[in-house]
């Protein structure tokens, strides 16, 4: 598996991925309204190629995406085929490692609690 920042023509193919994995994973907890927003967020190139965005390859397969704005994790969604075999950990650690941060945020969602957990996230109220 190679870890790399994604180039601005990868970045459709890194948007519907994270569109999949929200549609199967998440979406059923939110309103419709949110859902849509979540997808007028990620269809706006222009919002998107702003993020530092990683991805997790094997070969010219697309497996995760980790994209963050500075110290805020903004997306981070790894095909379902490929869950619990560190992909989001190595995701995670590459962002970490191309950074200087002293604290890393993230709004996560019910589903994802648990993952950001495992990353050593504390839950913050507010």
């Amino acid at each position: 598996m190679l870890i790399r920042r994604i180039r601005e023509p990868e970045l459709p193919a890194a948007m519907d991925l994270c569109w999949r994995v929200f549609q199967e994973f998440e979406a059923p907890d939110y309103a419709l309204e949110g859902v849509e927003a979540f997808h007028v967020y990620i269809s706006d190139v222009e919002q998107v190629k702003h993020l530092t965005v990683f991805g997790a390859w094997e070969g010219q397969d697309l497996l995760g995406v980790l994209a963050a704005e500075g110290s805020h994790i903004a997306l981070f969604f790894v095909d379902p085929a490929f869950h619990r075999q560190g992909i989001g950990r190595g995701l995670f650690q590459t962002y970490l490692a191309a950074g200087d941060w002293s604290r890393v945020t993230v709004y996560s969602s019910p589903y994802a609690v648990e993952v950001y957990r495992h990353l050593g996230f504390l839950h913050v109220s507010g």
